[in-house]
């Protein structure tokens, strides 16, 4: 049971955020049943001029990441894995370069130390970010396997925490494998379907439907991001919802109806910190630096995404945006809101 929110919105601040950089976009702060705050902004399709609205898709990338770590843990609640499983034990021969103590805990972690597929440099313009290969062919995990491959491993096992999209993409590379099945079939049955997720999916990016925003390249102009991502990723990114389905996500993981509440108590325990992000990390969530807030953060060419949920008030604040650039000034408004809520 939540106890009473008090969070602090302050409009000013937000409008001021929102205007700090082209803007195009959705904003939702929820406490439980009662909404504190929802407005729409800019086109969700520039071409045809239509604009943004409540129920507008976005996509969230690495926010899908959580998505991923579910369906695992599902797999170990149920014992078809265990967070002692090896990947080499799933592997077999292919991968080489992993390291055979590898396990899922620390692929779940970012501490497994195998080497990313994708560069994170800061300095890299996201106009310039295109895959190692044909995006259209990337629609499962075991398509990504050649980029995966010939990677060196940048630490040893457990040696710290290191982001890195690659083990999450390797998780649903052992998730297929498991199961037999699609990722994206298995995470709708462990994951989506508990939690009532109906807006909630992993759509082609060649197959957006009308209530979903075109993720753009720049702020301006009509270039659209489907030549620099996979058709439909796997693992580390891809999903696309809406602001009031992340809201149902948080209340139906907290409420158990995903994994246990044993279990999420397990994810939200704070096993790492990044000096850089200023964030600690569990078990495929971000955790505030400090309090109790569990985040959800993801930025590609085209998304931009950030949803911090307080647990104690059931509180949700939310932005999600259409350009890579664009949900991070008001994101730090909605965090600065969240983080108030605990106590000093």
């Amino acid at each position: 049971m939540s106890s009473t929110t008090t969070i602090a919105l302050d409009p000013q601040s937000i409008r001021s955020a929102v205007d700090e950089a082209p803007f195009t976009g959705v904003i939702r702060v929820d406490a439980g049943a009662a909404s504190l705050w929802r407005s729409e902004h800019g086109l969700a399709d520039r071409a045809s001029e239509v604009p943004v609205a409540a129920f507008t898709r976005f996509a969230i990338a690495s926010g899908s990441k959580a998505f991923t770590a579910l369906a695992v843990m599902r797999l170990v609640e149920s014992g078809d894995l265990s967070l002692d499983t090896t990947a080499r034990s799933v592997l077999g021969a292919d991968l080489p370069l992993v390291d055979d103590a590898v396990t899922v805990e620390q692929l779940l972690g970012h501490t497994s130390g195998i080497g990313d597929y994708i560069d994170e440099d800061d300095d890299l313009d996201v106009s310039e970010f295109f895959l190692a290969a044909p995006v259209h062919t990337l629609t499962s995990a075991e398509a990504f396997l050649p980029l995966l491959d010939g990677i060196p491993a940048k630490a040893a096992p457990g040696d710290g925490f290191a982001y890195c999209n690659s083990g999450y993409v390797l998780l649903a590379i052992i998730v297929e494998r498991v199961t037999g099945r699609g990722y994206h079939e298995v995470v709708q049955e462990l994951v989506l379907d508990p939690a009532g997720l109906t807006e909630t999916g992993f759509p082609r990016t060649d197959e957006l439907g009308a209530d979903h925003a075109r993720g753009y390249v720049f702020d301006e102009g009509l270039r659209v991001n489907t030549l620099h991502l996979p058709v439909r990723a796997n693992g580390d990114g891809g999903a696309s919802t809406t602001a009031s389905d992340v809201h149902r996500f948080w209340q139906a993981l907290f409420a158990g109806r995903i994994v246990s509440t044993e279990t999420v108590a397990r994810m939200v325990e704070p096993r790492s910190h990044d000096e850089d992000e200023g964030m600690r990390y569990g078990l495929g969530f971000w955790l505030n630096e400090t309090g109790t807030g569990v985040v959800l953060e993801g930025c590609d060419v085209g998304a931009s995404f950030r949803s911090v949920h307080h647990p104690g008030t059931a509180t949700t604040a939310t932005v999600m945006s259409s350009t890579a650039d664009g949900a991070w000034p008001v994101a730090r408004v909605l965090a600065n809101a969240v983080a108030a809520l605990d106590p000093a």
